[in-house]
């Protein structure tokens, strides 16, 4: 069953008040409380559900700084001690499954504010862990908690925008997107001089608090009743089973995931490759990786400024997977003729700011494609990105580090992959739509 609403629907179920501003243009307001076209309360929200993106960036990084020390404190060894890593990784992608999915049928407020309270509840009970295995545990179940954060702030932006609206707004979260996952480091180290390992988990826990708070009292329930399904494992099963049937959802999602990828080889293998191979000082990787996640952010709010205006969201798509692939060949290219660090560096900066302009774009062309149900689509979109993007890691891996070539292959083997699909399936929704159109 597709959304009867026509795209420029006001959020589910929501009844439209009209005004308009001072210079003529219309002033909506919906029912759930959120003004869509006053800056000011958009601001607001979008800061809301940035910090909840940010929960999966600094529940991954933040501890990094720390992992040394874990270890030893525990009495563990480093697979030991990588292990807390894919567990809150596991844990991250399996809440989305199910914190979306509940979201859809009980609102969205409920089930974000019980994943805090988990979140705040492991992060204490991390900080007071005594034993590795424990730890793992309580990883996974935060990780839990994080997701439901990160899924319900993209649920929540399709309940409220459509089009061009949520394609901008999800360029916005970009820039917590890019940032967070440089900052979490910085802070868990910085925290590190004032104390232990332990009190990266309780600025954690501390974190979770005032969003909560935040969340209790600024951010309003986006999905009315009317519009909520049913929590039914037969519904649930249909439910997942017709989007992942969905050839544009599938296309789409999957070009979310294996761009993803890219992503993850890019974090996995660029320390080693321009470190030990290209023999870049700890603080010039540094500053190479910070203009990278610049480049990121800055495709991002790009990308807000020319959806809508210049192209489409599919049509920024292609251009960006297309850059994206010339960027992986060239890289490849470099590292096989071996040309100088700085065709590898411009190269790397290419592939990883497109992914500026994929991300948004990807997540509004999937979450179009059914709204009631935007949560579960947005949890199976997490899940893939996550899945898919973790499986890039070991990739680069099992290449051995004192090659540059592992990593490029991976990164233009996944983009390359994640173009074709949004060609072949992901483009098949926008092709037919095209002439009812027009």
């Amino acid at each position: 069953m597709s959304d009867p609403r026509p795209s420029d629907a006001p959020p589910s179920g929501a009844r439209q008040q009209h005004s308009h501003r001072d210079d003529g243009t219309p002033h909506t307001e919906t029912e759930t409380g959120v003004d869509n076209s006053g800056l000011r309360r958009k601001a607001r929200f979008a800061l809301i559900l940035g910090g909840l993106t940010a929960f999966g960036p600094l529940t991954i990084d933040m501890y990094l700084p720390a992992l040394p020390e874990l270890t030893r404190e525990l009495g563990a060894t480093s697979a030991q001690g990588q292990l807390t890593l894919t567990a809150v990784l596991l844990g991250l992608a399996f809440g989305q499954l199910v914190a979306g999915t509940v979201s859809d049928s009980v609102g969205r407020r409920k089930p974000l504010l019980v994943g805090l309270g988990v979140y705040f509840a492991t992060s204490v009970l991390c900080a007071l862990s005594g034993d590795v295995y424990a730890l793992t545990a309580l990883r996974f179940l935060q990780g839990f908690g994080a997701a439901a954060g990160m899924v319900i702030a993209r649920a929540s932006v399709r309940d409220l925008y459509s089009g061009v609206e949520a394609s901008r707004f999800f360029s916005s979260l970009m820039l917590v997107t890019g940032l967070a996952p440089i900052l979490a480091p910085v802070i868990g180290g910085q925290v590190l001089n004032f104390t232990n390992w332990r009190g990266v988990f309780v600025v954690l826990a501390s974190f979770s608090v005032v969003l909560f708070l935040v969340t209790v009292m600024a951010l309003p329930e986006t999905k009315p009743g009317r519009w909520r399904q049913p929590l039914r494992p037969r519904s649930t099963a249909r439910t997942f089973g017709g989007l992942l049937s969905s050839p544009s959802f599938l296309g789409n999602a999957l070009a979310a995931g294996l761009a993803m990828a890219a992503m993850f080889a890019y974090v996995s293998g660029s320390s080693y490759v321009l470190q030990d191979i290209y023999g870049l000082s700890p603080q010039a990787y540094s500053l190479a990786f910070g203009s990278n996640a610049l480049g990121l952010v800055a495709g991002g709010q790009i990308n807000a400024r020319l959806v809508g205006r210049i192209a489409t969201e599919s049509q920024l798509l292609l251009c960006a997977l297309s850059a994206a692939a010339v960027a992986g060949l060239l890289l490849v290219v470099t590292v096989a003729v071996g040309l100088p660090l700085p065709f590898l560096l411009g190269a790397l900066f290419v592939m990883i700011s497109s992914l500026g302009f994929v991300m948004p774009n990807t997540t509004m062309l999937v979450l179009a494609e059914r709204q009631e149900v935007s949560g579960s689509a947005s949890a199976l979109l997490g899940v893939l990105q996550f899945v898919v993007g973790a499986l890039a890691a070991p990739l680069v891996g099992l290449g051995g580090v004192g090659s540059a070539m592992p990593m490029s292959l991976v990164m233009f083997g996944v983009v390359l992959a994640s173009l074709t699909v949004h060609l072949t399936l992901g483009r098949r929704s926008t092709s037919a739509a095209a002439p009812a159109a027009g």
